[in-house]
């Protein structure tokens, strides 16, 4: 292969599996305490239980981009040693990565024409761009060009249904995804909302339902309404903020009820999780559509 994949960490893939598959990534940056802090760093391991801590004792925790310069080094140092690129990037629905490092690929273009350099903006986040980014690798290992490999994922991107309930609606409305009204009578009412991202990248509320367990419920029932077949045959994600047990439950009804048999389940990196909070859930699969 004579090309290079590179995304963010926002696709929340483990560090063991961006190793063995030789992935490079992009990391955002979060802010406590006005301290920046880059959340991923290649061969150290972030302590996220300890970042859910600090959410849940009342931290504040705010986002930026990729520390762009970096971000340039990276994709120079790939394209001087002689490998073509392509970047599969977090959404530009809910960031502005993207469109800033698409910045800098169309800049590079001009300098190094003899390089194939391609993105693809995936409209996803978290596991679903972290499930598409496993799919592309599978894909790029089968031989498929750079050119093919881009077409692939963009022809496939809005196939990865996001599924997501959250523990705390203070974070959604920090966030401006729901009004103070919203959060404060849903608080008071014990409603979990279940929500998605859309085919334009934005994170959308879909359901209000009353209690954890029904929330986590809803999200296994969309697998039967929209997961593609043979069910058995793929790998589903489900990332956290710091409730394994949930996670663990979600993946065990959606195995008895409809015997899918390969789960990747991680943590969500403090960038999302800043903005959905502890005990954030999220399932990501292949879907006839978002």
């Amino acid at each position: 292969m004579n090309y290079e994949i590179v995304t963010d960490s926002s696709s929340n893939l483990a560090e063991e599996y961006i190793e063995t598959n030789n992935l490079h990534i992009l990391p955002l940056t979060f802010i406590v305490d006005d301290v920046q802090y880059q959340s991923y760093l290649k061969g150290e391991h972030t302590d996220l239980k300890q970042f859910y801590t600090m959410m849940r004792d009342g931290k504040v925790i705010t986002t930026s981009l990729p520390n762009l310069a970096d971000s340039e080094n990276l994709f120079r140092e790939i394209l001087t040693s002689g490998k073509d690129l392509i970047y599969i990037g977090f959404s530009s629905g809910l960031s502005g990565s993207y469109e800033a490092l698409e910045l800098i690929l169309r800049n590079l273009k001009a300098e190094f024409p003899e390089r194939t350099i391609l993105s693809v903006d995936t409209l996803a986040a978290s596991g679903g761009q972290g499930l598409l980014v496993s799919l592309a690798v599978e894909k790029a290992q089968e031989g498929l060009s750079i050119q093919e490999l881009a077409a692939w994922v963009e022809e496939n991107k809005l196939n990865i249904a996001h599924w997501f309930t959250v523990e705390d609606l203070v974070y959604l409305l920090r966030g401006g995804r729901v009004s103070k009204t919203s959060a404060w009578a849903g608080t008071m009412l014990n409603i979990k909302p279940v929500l998605h991202v859309d085919d334009e990248g934005h994170l959308i509320p879909v359901e209000k339902i009353r209690g954890r367990k029904k929330s986590l419920n809803a999200m296994v029932d969309r697998v039967g309404a929209s997961a593609l077949s043979p069910l058995s045959e793929q790998t589903m994600f489900i990332n956290h903020g710091d409730c394994y047990e949930d996670a663990e439950y979600v993946m065990n009804k959606i195995r008895e009820e409809y015997g899918v048999k390969n789960f990747v389940i991680n943590y969500i990196d403090p960038v999302i999780g800043a903005h959905a909070g502890p005990g954030v859930l999220a399932l990501f699969f292949l879907a006839e559509k978002r």
